[in-house]
């Protein structure tokens, strides 16, 4: 296929422009790279203003059902860009959820890709532009996009390695086994050659990315030689990792984890529920007990680690005294944050056929007094952090303010006042106050020369 490039009529190249939204998590911002790196090869152009762009991309997410609707209704007003010739897609979980079926419910669209058929971007692009409509959705177990180049923000510290793909665990809320198919890891020499690219561009933090990325196996190796490996890579300074199933925490693991300097003190430790009765009912591999072994067990290995979590309120047939476990466990554990959702009704999954679903009113009053326990300890424990010393990354110009927003090795977010010749680099920071989310820091020492 050629290159979509034209002349225009004043001989002039005219370049077509791709712009791509993206919602979810880490994966799907790691999957609009690639994709990215797929188009840029074939010839076309990125942008930021969808109202010059050519082709609109919507890369979706399909864990809840309030990310469904939120994509629709952007895709109602992305269609007001649409030019003759032009194409609106649907890419991601949500286009390998509903298929098809999204080209009969949104008319302006014209094309749904699923996560394994970005190679197809460029001859599905085509044949929209020729007005044939089409869906992707194929798994393709071998697809790790190999020999595709990630197009990442310029000058970026940080960057996201996908370094596994799938899920084999089936959760019964869990919509991602059919959004993103079987489990396959990357072979750890390729993750180690991406990564080492990314430090010789400037890069010095990794976030591995995987569905359960602690049961990343090759064949060969596992997560704790791919930890070892990624952080002896010159020029990483920190790797991060997510999300993690609590029981793939292998002896191993934890060795690596507190052996490999570049492995960062913080871990995303989802719980989903304190009850080991709801935790049999979601088919999570744990119960209550053996869960807080796993944070034990972190601790030892990792002890200034700091722990953050997903929950899950109102799954069905949860009962008060359920709830109030959920809470107990939160208290135990002193969560440093917590993501937590009411319980969202997602069509293939198993817990769609289980009786006794939780009365809207009080799954929503329930994640009200959870979300007022997370804050009240993770406010308490960010207290007890004011005037203490950390070393930061400085990640760019906060949203708001004017300050600087940086982070530390156990994910704290400061804001600190400084130039913007600062981005990028390492600082040592004291923490002045706390909203009791985020910290206002003051700088201590002007850079760490991190590989003198």
């Amino acid at each position: 296929m050629g290159r979509p490039s034209q002349i225009g009529p004043d001989g002039t190249l005219i370049v077509p422009r791709i712009y791509i939204e993206t919602y979810g998590c880490q994966m799907n911002v790691s999957d609009s790279e690639l994709m990215l790196g797929v188009l840029s090869r074939a010839g076309y152009e990125r942008t930021e203003d969808p109202a010059v762009a050519d082709v609109l991309l919507v890369n979706t997410c399909a864990v809840r059902d309030h990310a469904e609707q939120r994509v629709l209704g952007r895709m109602g007003e992305l269609k007001r860009y649409k030019r003759p010739g032009d194409v609106l897609g649907v890419v991601g979980c949500m286009a390998q959820r509903l298929g098809p079926k999204l080209l009969e419910q949104v008319p302006q669209v014209d094309l749904v890709i699923g996560p394994d058929g970005y190679r197809g971007l460029p001859e599905l692009i085509a044949r929209a532009r020729a007005g044939d409509r089409a869906a992707d959705v194929t798994f393709r177990q071998w697809e790790h996009y190999e020999d595709v180049p990630a197009v990442r923000p310029d000058g970026s510290v940080s960057a996201f390695v996908t370094v596994q793909r799938g899920c084999d665990y089936r959760c019964t809320f869990c919509i991602v086994p059919m959004t993103r198919g079987p489990e396959r890891s990357r072979n750890l020499e390729d993750v180690v050659s991406e990564v080492t690219r990314l430090a010789l561009a400037g890069t010095s933090e990794v976030t591995l990315l995987g569905q359960t990325v602690n049961s990343y196996n090759d064949g060969r190796h596992d997560f704790a030689d791919l930890l070892r490996a990624t952080g002896a890579v010159p020029g990483i300074h920190r790797i991060r990792f997510t999300s993690p199933y609590p029981t793939d925490f292998t002896d191993r693991v934890l060795a690596a984890m507190a052996d490999t300097p570049a492995v960062c003190e913080h871990v995303h430790l989802p719980v989903q529920s304190g009850s080991s009765r709801v935790l049999k009912r979601m088919l999570r591999r744990y119960t209550r007990e053996r869960y807080l072994k796993v944070v034990a067990a972190l601790r030892q290995a990792v002890p200034a680690i700091a722990l953050t979590t997903d929950i899950i309120v109102g799954f069905p047939g949860e009962t008060e005294d359920e709830f109030a476990e959920t809470l107990s466990l939160v208290e135990q554990v002193e969560f440093d944050d917590a993501y937590t959702f009411r319980y969202s009704l997602r069509d293939g999954t198993p817990a769609v056929k289980m009786r006794d679903h939780v009365d809207t009113a009080v799954a929503a009053e329930r994640l009200a007094r959870l979300i007022a326990l997370v804050r009240a300890l993770a406010r308490r424990r960010n207290m007890a952090l004011v005037g203490t010393t950390h070393e930061v990354l400085v990640e760019g110009r906060a949203k708001r303010g004017g300050l600087l927003q940086t982070r530390t090795r156990t994910n704290k977010v400061a804001l600190v006042d400084g130039p913007d010749d600062w981005i990028g680099t390492y600082r040592r920071v004291r923490f002045t106050g706390t909203t009791g989310s985020t910290f206002t820091a003051w700088p201590v020492e002007q850079e760490l020369a991190l590989w003198a």
